[in-house]
């Protein structure tokens, strides 16, 4: 039986500050504007799927790039 407890933690804790620079940037792209204020209840399901949609794409292409010496 599962807990109640998020599976998303963080395993490198001195990352935290830069995955929140991250996921700001990443929002302000997408034009959320103040994501670090907004109430995420508020953003539909989409608006929000987009930024860690988004964080997702760029963490990839940043450790491809890191493992192939580029």
């Amino acid at each position: 039986m599962t807990n109640n407890k998020s599976s998303n933690r963080i395993v490198v804790p001195e990352a935290r500050q830069a995955l929140n620079s991250m996921k700001a940037e990443i929002a302000s792209e997408l034009g959320l504007s103040n994501y670090e204020a907004t109430d995420k209840g508020n953003l539909t399901s989409r608006q929000n799927g987009y930024v860690g949609g988004y964080m997702t794409k760029k963490l990839v292409e940043q450790a491809q790039r890191q493992l192939s010496g580029k």
